[in-house]
C-alpha cells in the first residue's frame, strides 16, 4: 500500500485517524496504531509479515538479555546485529554475492521495507546496549517502533532513542494535526505532480538503445531522474512526517534542500540525513571516527560510504554510486579539492555535476550500461531523428514541472514564511498556505484518477 494510492488516502488513513480521535486512552490509541501498521504491511507483503514478526521478536530477547548485570552485555550486542545483518543480508544480498561467485541458488523475493525496519531494530539494539535504560520491556511498544507505518517502507530511519519517549508521551493539539495534515498533502504533491512527471521523461530516455542516445537525450535523463528521486524520496518523507505528526509523533527531517549543496560534504548533510546519521552514529564513529589519524580517517570513510552504497541495493552500482559520493568527500576534507575558496556559483555548478553523474550509475541497470550512459552525454552524436525524440519529451507539462523542480529545489517556502513574521502577515499567510494546500490536493486527486501505478523508487531498497 502506498501513500499516494486512493486505497491509502481514503479507506486506509480515514479510517484509523478517525477512530484514533475518537479513543480516549493513550495505551489504546497505540494498540489502533500497532494494529493498522500490521495490516499496512500486510496489504502489500503478507508472505513477509512473519519475517518482520520474527525480527521483532529476536530483538526483543537481544535487547532483555542485555540487562546491566549481564557480563555479556557486549557479546549480546554483537550477536544482535550479526543476526540483524545475516538476516537482511539472506534476503538482500544472497543472490549478488552467489553471482559474484558464479553460483546458482534460487531466487528470494527482497520483503518489502526490510532494509528500513532491520535498521531501526539495529538502532534499538545499540541504543540498549549503550543505555540500559532503554530496554524495551513491552513486545506491543517495541512492535510499535519497528512497525510503525508512516515510516515503515521507505523511512526515513528513526532512531529508538528518538522514538521511546513519545510512544507514553505525546500531544494531540489541533495545530499540530493541521499542520501534519499541509505536510503530507506537500509530499504528496511533490511525488505526484513533480516526481512522476519526471520519471516519464527519465523512463524513456534509459529505455532507449544506447545507439539512440544523443548528447541532449542523455542529458535529460539524468537531469529527469535527478529531479525525480529527490522529489520522490523527500515527497515520501514529507508524507511520514506529516503522517507522525497527525498521530502526535515528531520526526526528524530526512532532507535539507540538498540541491543548493556548496560541496559533496554539505550535499550529505542535506541528503537523506537519517540513513547519513545513522552510518555516522552506528558505524563511523564506532570504527574510530576522525580520532586515528588521517589514513584511518579515511579509511572509515570509505567504509561507511561503501556500506551506504550497499545499503541501496544488492549492485555493484550501487557500490560505485557509494565509493564516488566518498571519495569526492575524502578529496575535500583532505584540501584537494577546496570548493569553499571558489566563488558560489563554481561551488554549486561542481557539487550538482559530480551529483548528476553519480546518479546515473544509481539509475542504470548494470556497470557497463552506466559508463556508456555517461559517455553519451559528452559525445557530440546526434540525428535529426534523435532531436526529434528529445523534443518529444519536452511537454508543456515536463517544462511547467521541471521549474517548478528547479523552484522548489531551493528553501522558497522557508524564505517566504521567515519574511511573514509579523503576527499580521503571519496569519494571512497561513490562510495562504492552507488554501494552497487545498488545491494540491485537488490537483493531486485528479491526478490518482487518470495515472498509472507509480510506486516510489526507496520501496525496493
Amino acid at each position: 500500500m502506498v501513500f499516494s494510492s486512493p486505497v491509502f488516502l481514503f479507506a486506509f488513513l480515514t479510517a484509523v485517524y478517525i477512530i484514533y480521535r475518537i479513543i480516549p486512552a493513550m495505551t489504546a490509541k497505540n494498540i489502533l496504531l500497532l494494529i493498522f501498521s500490521l495490516l499496512f504491511y500486510t496489504y502489500g507483503e503478507p508472505k513477509a509479515l512473519l519475517l518482520m514478526i520474527i525480527s521483532i521478536e529476536m530483538n526483543y530477547q537481544f535487547g532483555r538479555a542485555m540487562k546491566q548485570e549481564n557480563k555479556y552485555r557486549k557479546s549480546t550486542m554483537i550477536c544482535a546485529v550479526t543476526a540483524n545483518l545475516l538476516m537482511l543480508g539472506a534476503f538482500k544480498y544472497a543472490g549478488f554475492g552467489a553471482g559474484l561467485l558464479n553460483i546458482t541458488i534460487p531466487h528470494i523475493a527482497l520483503p518489502i521495507g526490510i532494509s528500513f525496519y532491520t535498521f531501526q531494530a539495529m538502532s534499538y539494539v545499540i541504543d540498549a546496549y549503550n543505555n540500559p535504560e532503554y530496554i524495551q520491556k513491552s513486545r506491543f511498544k517495541l512492535a510499535l517502533y519497528i512497525t510503525f507505518f508512516p515510516q515503515l517502507v521507505a523511512g526515513p530511519i528513526v532512531k529508538y532513542y528518538d522514538f521511546v519517549n513519545q510512544i507514553d508521551r505525546r500531544e494531540h493539539i489541533p495545530e499540530q494535526t493541521a499542520k501534519g495534515i499541509k505536510r503530507f498533502i506537500t509530499g504528496l504533491s511533490k511525488k505526484l505532480l513533480i516526481a512522476n512527471t519526471m520519471a516519464i521523461a527519465a523512463d524513456y530516455v534509459y529505455s532507449l538503445d544506447m545507439t539512440d542516445l544523443s548528447v541532449p537525450l542523455a542529458w535529460l535523463g539524468a537531469v529527469s531522474y535527478l529531479f525525480q528521486i529527490y522529489f520522490d524520496f523527500s515527497g515520501y518523507s514529507d508524507m511520514a512526517v506529516g503522517l507522525g505528526a497527525m498521530f502526535g509523533f515528531t520526526f526528524r527531517e530526512n532532507f535539507n534542500y540538498p540541491y543548493i549543496s556548496q560541496s559533496m560534504q554539505d550535499f550529505w548533510r542535506r541528503w537523506h540525513i537519517s540513513v547519513s546519521t545513522w552510518f555516522k552514529e552506528y558505524l563511523y564513529i564506532p570504527l574510530g571516527g576522525n580520532r586515528k589519524g588521517k589514513v584511518r580517517t579515511a579509511v572509515n570513510k570509505l567504509i561507511v560510504f561503501f556500506c551506504t552504497g550497499l545499503w541501496h541495493g544488492a549492485s555493484l552500482n550501487f557500490i560505485v554510486w557509494g565509493l564516488i559520493n566518498g571519495a569526492f568527500m575524502m578529496i575535500e576534507s583532505y584540501k584537494i579539492i577546496k570548493p569553499e575558496k571558489w566563488l558560489r556559483p563554481f561551488r554549486h555548478i561542481y557539487t550538482m555535476f559530480v551529483t548528476v553523474l553519480a546518479f546515473v550509475f544509481f539509475r542504470a541497470d548494470d556497470l557497463p550500461e552506466a559508463c556508456r550512459f555517461i559517455g553519451h552525454m559528452f559525445c557530440p552524436l546526434g540525428d535529426s531523428v534523435q532531436t526529434a525524440m528529445f523534443m518529444k519529451q519536452i511537454t508543456p507539462m515536463y517544462l511547467i514541472m521541471l521549474v517548478l523542480a528547479v523552484i522548489f529545489s531551493i528553501p522558497v517556502v522557508q524564505i517566504i514564511s521567515e519574511k511573514a513574521g509579523t503576527e499580521k502577515s503571519s496569519g494571512i499567510y497561513e490562510v495562504c498556505s492552507y488554501a494552497v494546500s487545498l488545491v494540491l490536493l485537488g490537483l493531486c486527486i485528479i491526478t490518482l484518477s487518470s495515472d498509472s501505478y507509480s510506486p516510489f523508487i526507496y520501496f525496493r531498497f
